[in-house]
């Protein structure tokens, strides 16, 4: 046998240990968002928690290998050089794949992504087989592939997204009908019950259908050996007393202990369901050499039946690669931004939106509340009147906490959420189907919040939007996947071991690439001042908290400006584009700001109702000024990128002198607002008319220009448009350092 095999061995093993870095950084959403959206247990205990799940569950995932080796293609129909040109394009796809997501921060399939690739590298090949035949054609192509159990496969992760909606709505409406918002008031029997039902659906997904696929000796046995329906009954009483002496007795949260079972028995879902995923192709490769040694033949000569019987996987295999993946979930920070989108889709209260609403979420939501009207009124007044009731939020106390440290969730839909995925996993693994636990846990999630009236009219547009595009992405790592791992196996067909390490060369440096990239936004997001929200009650604490806020956005904004006009100057579009991206960023962040005005007005003390308007004041005029600097950035950065003429001279002269002199403001006032040495902003009111007549007189001089010597449209109404926009930049400014002064005036004076 080729030492070129012992060769593309050894770099499938390097790339299953790239995929079990991405794959599970891209996963840790399916088990994580119950858990960190209800706030139920600290983060540290729902990583250990996970990681005991994890790696129990890669320990009951070996039948499930058996889908990479004959789930998607038949094996007999290929030879073994075949095979492992199928594999090799099969990896370098997915790890690239899934790192590109990853670092969207959009959860997406795993299952998908390795169920296409394989379909896709097996149909190249099997083109390619069928071309060199003249006595087969296209028509052919179903006996290479195992249609039945790919459509099969493909159809069950299709209908996951309906059934997993539809039943996670249909269950969180009825325990919500009968547990209420105001669940910790009602009666501890029903909490009981509630524990019993959802202890026991756990314990046989955990027990029955986790455990019993892993070799653990007499547990295996005793569990094959036992009638499931006994050992259901069972465990039912068994658990419904113990939830009755949970509640009634220990007086405990039976909620949260169904929250720390359901997000372990989820964590092991994935390590049972997905670990398939990721290393699932190399040990086909590895099992396909080990036939192929033995038989003394020519790769090409050797054909992979051997791959279509039952091949058991190597179980110290299964704890590495549970240990990898445990290490992955503490160690990755790119699992924290896609857990962030799934939470954010599903929490019960408004906030700012992270995707843009579009006309398809337009349309849904529009039919969606006539047809609510039609409902409602076709419902008798006194079943509407009884189910509104029920959906009654618990009164808000009297302060009210701001969003962000609020839950995202009550511990009630935490709970529906672990239950009810879990056990449609557990099915599907039991029928060794490769469900896509992304799908069955995000679209579980998405089914609670759309029964728990998380999406109301100030967000539902959002949440829509957010969900189709999550959903677009399914569609758009199915179809790359395919394309992709098609066109890697057809050059590696063409090139052989050459063009598999030119291909693992660009994949690692694509991979060290993105790695930095988001290391270097991790650093910049760090070093970057946060805005923080108000917390003050009185007009006195507002002046001195915001003061930092203040401080802040001038430090900022005179960086962003500075930058972008020296990146204008020399033409460099890299920096263009960092400033406009800080400075749609400082946008955001002040947006954010005025979007928690309910929770700070609801703070305030009755007889300080003033500092409202104060504060309001304030985030209009930062805002002012983050919208100048963004319109600067963006006519700066479209100049550029459509290769306009550069700023003459005299222009760059001019605008040199502006940036001294505005960096020079900004800096007076960023030191005074720290200092909170209100006193001194009269200096900077001077400074400021300084610099609007000098402003002036470079518009006066521009007009001059283009009377006499001007002769690009584009270079005139660019330079006005930063003259004009830094105008307003500095009113903004100007107009906090008054107000500040003005109310700091008046306090002394009192």
């Amino acid at each position: 046998m080729s030492d070129i095999y012992i060769i593309m061995l050894i770099i499938l093993a390097g790339l299953a240990i790239t995929d079990l870095v991405v794959g599970v950084s891209n996963d840790a959403v399916n088990f994580l968002n119950s858990a960190i959206g209800s706030k139920a247990i600290s983060f540290k205990t729902i990583m250990i928690i996970a990681s005991v799940g994890i790696a129990l569950g890669a320990l009951s995932s070996q039948g499930m290998m058996e889908v990479a080796r004959k789930g998607i293609f038949n094996p007999e129909q290929f030879y073994f050089d075949e095979v492992m040109i199928i594999f090799m394009a099969v990896m370098i796809t997915d790890v690239l794949l899934l790192d590109f997501f990853n670092t969207m921060g959009l959860p997406t399939s795993t299952t998908v992504s390795i169920v296409f690739e394989l379909l896709g590298a097996a149909v190249c090949m099997s083109i390619i087989k069928i071309n060199q035949n003249d006595a087969q054609s296209v028509l052919n192509l179903g006996e290479y592939i195992a249609s039945d159990t790919a459509l099969t496969i493909i159809l069950g992760i299709l209908l996951s997204v309906l059934i997993a909606f539809t039943v996670g709505a249909l269950v969180q409406f009825i325990s919500r009908l009968v547990l209420s918002f105001n669940y910790t008031k009602r009666p501890a029997y029903l909490a009981g019950v509630f524990g019993g039902l959802s202890l026991t659906s756990l314990f046989y997904f955990i027990i029955v259908k986790g455990l019993k696929g892993a070799d653990l000796g007499f547990v295996t046995d005793y569990l094959a050996a036992t009638d499931v329906y006994t050992l259901i009954g069972t465990a039912f009483i068994f658990w419904l007393i113990f939830s009755f002496i949970y509640v009634y007795v220990l007086k405990m949260d039976i909620y949260k202990l169904i929250i720390i079972l359901g997000t372990f028995g989820l964590a092991m879902a994935f390590a049972g369901n997905d670990l398939v995923n990721f290393i699932g192709v190399p040990v086909g490769a590895y099992q396909a050499w080990e036939y192929a040694e033995g038989t003394g033949l020519l790769a090409s000569e050797i054909s992979m039946e051997q791959l279509g019987g039952k091949l058991p996987a190597n179980k110290w295999l299964l704890v590495a690669a549970g240990l990898i993946m445990v290490a992955t979930l503490w160690l990755s920070s790119k699992a924290q931004s896609v857990v962030k989108t799934s939470v954010d889709l599903a929490r019960q209260d408004s906030g700012t939106e992270r995707f843009q609403a579009n006309a398809l979420s337009r349309i849904l939501v529009r039919y969606s509340l006539r047809a609510a009207e039609t409902i409602q009124n076709i419902t008798p007044p006194k079943i509407a009147a009884y189910i509104s009731k029920r959906f009654e939020k618990a009164p808000e106390p009297k302060v009210v906490p701001k969003h962000v440290d609020r839950p995202a969730f009550d511990y009630v839909r935490a709970s529906v959420n672990l239950m009810v995925a879990s056990i449609l996993i557990s099915v599907a693994t039991s029928y060794k189907l490769p469900l896509s636990t992304t799908y069955v846990t995000f679209m579980v999630a998405m089914g609670t919040s759309l029964a728990d009236r998380a999406w109301g009219t100030e967000s539902a547009v959002y949440r829509i939007a957010g969900v189709l595009n999550v959903i677009g992405g399914w569609f758009f790592t199915a179809f790359s996947a395919f394309v992709a791992a098609a066109f890697f196996a057809y050059i590696i067909y063409l090139g052989g071991i050459y063009v598999v390490i030119v291909l693992v060369i660009v994949a690692v440096i694509l991979l060290v690439r993105s790695f930095l990239v988001h290391k270097r936004s991790e650093v910049i997001q760090k070093e970057t001042d946060q805005l923080q929200k108000a917390k003050s009650k009185t007009i006195q604490g507002i002046i001195e908290e915001s003061s930092g806020n203040v401080a802040t956005v001038f430090k900022r904004s005179k960086k962003i400006y500075k930058n972008t006009l020296d990146g204008l100057i020399a033409q460099d579009l890299n920096i263009l584009k960092l400033s406009r991206k800080e400075s749609k960023k400082l946008n955001t962040e002040i947006e954010d700001l005025k979007n928690n005005l309910f929770y700070f007005i609801k703070n305030l003390d009755d007889d300080n109702l003033g500092a409202s308007k104060f504060y309001i004041d304030v985030l209009d005029n930062l805002q002012d000024i983050a919208q100048s600097l963004e319109y600067i950035s963006k006519a700066s950065n479209t100049h550029i990128s459509n290769n306009h003429k550069r700023l003459k001279f005299t222009q760059i002269k001019d605008v040199k002198e502006i940036i001294l002199r505005i960096h020079e403001i900004f800096n007076d006032s960023q030191k005074i607002f720290e200092e909170k040495d209100f006193l001194e902003l009269e200096e900077i009111i001077v400074e400021k008319r300084e610099l609007m007549d000098l402003v002036n007189a470079k518009i006066d001089k521009q007009v001059t220009r283009t009377k006499t010597d001007e002769e690009s449209p584009k270079n005139t109404t660019l330079y006005f448009s930063l003259l004009l926009e830094t105008r307003d930049l500095m009113d903004g400014a100007m107009e906090i350092v008054e107000q500040y002064y003005s109310e700091y005036d008046s306090r002394q004076s009192e």
